[in-house]
This record gives structure tokens, sequence and C-alpha cells, in this order.
């Protein structure tokens, strides 16, 4: 219902008022389109489960007036699962508050272990897998691999700002803040397997998601001026991600194996860093290079996808990009198809497949791009 007008009330007129509130958010289920979960800004949840012609309220008790159901997110393999994310910054509570029901709202549960005092504005499942959820607080940006049990930041390199919604898009995380424009986490197939258990071990090289073949940069003029605005691309190429529990002393590999067992790629933590040459473009314009590390923890490699290069000082192309200019490459593009990404360390060897498409808008034949 809408409230008939807006008025100004004393304290305690405001106690003996019904509730009311402005529908805040609206959560249609993916498995059912007949089930819609609706939260306000004054504190209610409701359901309903026959398209809206009836509606029920299944408002968790603990929550009171100026409580603000900023946002719920329907569960995306269960019609009676639904998650809330609670801010109740107007009660001068700054705790965290995220609710979650598996019985239609029956019950409610406040998963919030793991998070430190800042309150919640965004919850959201991931589509491809039940239990991995991530929040969005006033300040970072954090996940969750048992559905809300634990919690753990994923704030990265993200400036402390507000997040206010998110939404999983295919294998990345864009995120909307107050203030702070939009920020993409790419590529969570990673945590995706963390959730999965696919990601057991002391080391773990993790299947890489589907690489496109595709021209980063087409741009022939002078780069944009450091101080213009501009977002920033994904990588250059397929993403390998791996993990090691502890710092390794012995030489790490990291190959690229065709589909008849040929290595097309090497890439070595013995590997030195090349000289920049003399070059007549500013130096501030020149990618930082990356090399294989064998320190404990998480890492991120890049395979450009082409073939190893010449033994040559490097060249830079005019069409640059500020700190993020590649050498011009000297290896050719590899073909379309199924390679092998082997990680070998301590004498060990892991291998993952890894797929390779071509860009959608190239429309060169297989045979013209064998020629090339």
């Amino acid at each position: 219902d809408v409230p008939e007008c807006i008025g100004v009330y004393r304290k305690d007129e405001m106690k003996s008022m019904p509730r009311r509130g402005v529908i805040y958010t609206i959560a249609p289920s993916p498995v059912d389109s007949n089930t819609i979960w609706a939260g306000t800004d004054d504190g209610l949840i409701h359901i309903t489960k026959n398209g809206g012609r009836d509606w029920a309220d299944v408002t968790p008790p603990a929550l009171t007036s100026w409580s603000k159901v900023s946002l719920m997110d329907a569960s995306h393999t269960d019609k009676l699962t639904a998650y809330a994310a609670v801010n109740r910054i107007r009660l001068d509570d700054l705790r965290p508050h995220i609710y979650r029901t598996r019985d239609g709202g029956k019950t409610w549960k406040e998963i919030v272990n793991g998070l430190p005092n800042d309150p919640i504005n965004v919850v959201k499942e991931d589509p491809i897998v039940p239990g991995l959820l991530f929040a969005g607080s006033e300040r970072a940006v954090y996940v969750s691999f048992d559905d809300g049990e634990h919690w753990q930041p994923l704030r990265m390199n993200m400036p402390a700002t507000s997040i206010r919604d998110l939404v999983i898009k295919d294998n990345d995380i864009v995120v909307a803040t107050h203030g702070r424009s939009f920020w993409i986490m790419d590529d969570i197939t990673p945590l995706r397997q963390i959730a999965t258990g696919k990601a057991a071990g002391s080391t773990v090289l993790y299947k890489p998601q589907t690489a496109c073949r595709v021209r980063w940069n087409m741009n022939s003029d002078p780069p944009l001026p450091p101080d213009e605005p501009a977002g920033e691309n994904p990588p250059d190429g397929a993403i390998i991600d791996y993990y090691l529990s502890e710092q390794t002393n012995t030489v790490i590999t990291l190959d690229i194996e065709d589909a008849a067992g040929n290595i097309i790629r090497r890439y070595s933590s013995a590997d030195t860093l090349y000289a920049v040459p003399a070059v007549n473009i500013p130096l501030y314009w020149v990618r930082p290079q990356q090399q294989l590390s064998g320190a404990a923890g998480a890492h991120r490699f890049v395979w450009d996808l082409h073939y190893q290069p010449i033994n040559q000082p490097p060249a830079y192309s005019m069409g640059a990009i500020f700190e993020n200019t590649p050498p011009a490459p000297t290896g050719p593009w590899v073909m379309p198809g199924i390679y092998n990404v082997l990680l070998t360390v301590n004498g060990k060897t892991y291998t993952q497949p890894l797929k390779v498409v071509m860009d959608p808008r190239v429309k060169t034949t297989y045979a013209d791009l064998q020629l090339q």
C-alpha cells in the first residue's frame, strides 16, 4: 500500500503508528516465476507464491522499524531460499546484518560470522555455484564459500568505499559504489572451484576459464593523458591462477602445450626481466613485467596467447595505454583450440585444460588463420 501522505510526528506517536515503508528491493525467484520476495525501507519482508495475487508477511522477528532491507536475492536453485541485506544505520546500529531463509520465510538465520562492524548494503548468490555468496558493505566486498556461515574479505586493491550493488556477469563481478565509480573483478572461476571443493591441496592450479583471442588495443594514436578518466580493460590473454601453501625455494615453471603435446610457451620463476631499451615514448607508458612467483599465496599470471617470442629487444607501439603498454609480440597468435597448462612445483606437475576461442567479431576462416 502507498502511504496517503508524508507527515511530521513526535517520537511517542511514531511508536504506536502501524509500520509502513517504501518497497526498496524486489527479488523474483529464478526457478519459479510465481515466487517473488519484497523488502521495505522500514524492515518488512513479504513473499508471494502466486505471482503477486497474495502476499504474506515473513519479516524476521529481529527486524524493527527503521531497519532498511536494502537488497534481497532469491536463490538460483531453490525457490524457498532467499537472502536479505539489512542496513540499520538509522538506528545507530553499525553492525552487519544478513539474513537467510531456506523454508520460504518461516524461519530466518542471521549469517554474519567473520564480518566486521560495518553495515551491509547488498548480498548476492553466485548464479552458478549454490552457497557462494558475495556481500557489499559501507567499506568493502566480502565472500562466503559456505552459504554465509563464514565470511572473509575480498577487497584486494579496491578503495574503502560504500558498495551499493553488485552483479555477477558470466565469470566477473561488477560492483557499483557510492562515489567511487564501477569496479570489476575479472574471472571468479577460482572462487567457484574453492566453493565446490575442487581446489584442495598444498598446491593448486585452477582450471582456467575460456580465453578469447582478441586484439586488446586497436588504438593507433598516442594514449589519453594520464589525468583523463578512463576505464581499465580486462587482462589481454588467458588468465592462469594458482596457489602455493608455502614458499618454494626451487624453480617453478609454467608451460603451455598444444593438442599434440608440443610446448609452445614456457615461463619460469628463474626468468630475468628484460631491460627496456631507449625508446621514443615516455617510460610511464610501459606495462610492468610479470614474473612467475614461487611465494606462498594466491597468484595470477596472464599468457598473451602467442608462441614463444624472438629473443630481441622489445618494441612498443605508439598506440599506448598509460602504465599498461605491452611490448609488440614477435611470436604468432595461437590457433583457436584446446591447450594444456602445466605448472611444475617441487618436481610435481599439475595440469589443466585451456580452451581458446576467436573474437566472435572476427570472421576470418580457420584456413586463413593457419596461413597467418
